[in-house]
């Protein structure tokens, strides 16, 4: 299993919401390539960057953000938040990420996600946000009328090949990730899951590993120090 460490990028600077609320929002770095090349120092060769007001108000405010912190840490790094056209996906593919995660624009633009996926291939990456069962968009402010499973029936028919799935009531909020719903998830679909929400300690990473999953994301429980990086990377490859 792939680990991600997670950088949430708000005006520049590395933050964590909880539970997706932008007004329960904590400052963790002033610098955040800093902490790409801390990530990568530590063993990690995938980072996962979000752009969270571009995730809420659509547009690519921390541009400039993701792209050094993929110079500096010289790993595959993957960016969602505010990804709405075809335009913006070359941009950022042009400026050297490895891969651009769909959120909003998937669920509300199933034209662009066509397009997307027809011309990018495994480079696009489907965000499936959960809230109450349901889908969510726009940074998570937002519950779509999509239910999970049939959304998650759709981008396997369309051909997606990676989704990270987020269970929000469980996200930052380092109560444990919601193991069931990968496990399902798991059996019933063919395309690579990546878990995201509420990992939390070493004993979620080596349950999802031993739930062969394709990757977790891991966000708060490393800034706190619940989750020691080095060794979650480790444990998740055997």
């Amino acid at each position: 299993m792939r680990i991600f460490p997670a950088i949430d990028l708000y005006e520049g600077k590395a933050v964590r919401l909880y539970k997706g609320k932008y007004d329960e929002m904590t400052v963790y770095s002033e610098n955040p390539s800093e902490i790409g090349a801390e990530f990568a120092e530590l063993g990690a060769e995938y980072i996962h960057i979000v752009d969270l007001e571009g995730a809420r108000d659509g547009g690519t405010p921390n541009f400039d953000a993701v792209v050094e912190i993929k110079k500096r840490s010289g790993c595959f790094c993957e960016v969602g938040g505010g990804i709405r056209s075809m335009d913006v996906i070359g941009r950022y593919l042009e400026a050297g990420m490895d891969a651009v995660i769909l959120g909003t624009a998937a669920v509300k633009d199933p034209g662009f996600l066509e397009e997307a996926v027809a011309e990018y291939g495994d480079k696009i990456v489907v965000g499936v946000d959960l809230k109450d069962g349901y889908v969510a968009i726009k940074g998570w402010t937002e519950k779509s009328q999509l239910e999970a499973v049939s959304f998650c029936e759709y981008l396997q028919g369309l051909g997606v090949r990676r989704i990270i799935v987020t269970d929000i009531a469980k996200d930052g909020a380092m109560e444990g990730t919601n193991h069931e719903l990968y496990q399902r998830l798991s059996r019933e679909f063919g395309m690579q899951i990546v878990a995201s929400g509420g990992v939390s300690s070493m004993e979620d990473v080596r349950r999802l590993a031993a739930e062969e999953l394709y990757g977790a994301i891991i966000g708060k429980g490393y800034y706190t120090g619940a989750i020691d990086l080095k060794e979650a990377i480790e444990v998740a490859k055997c």
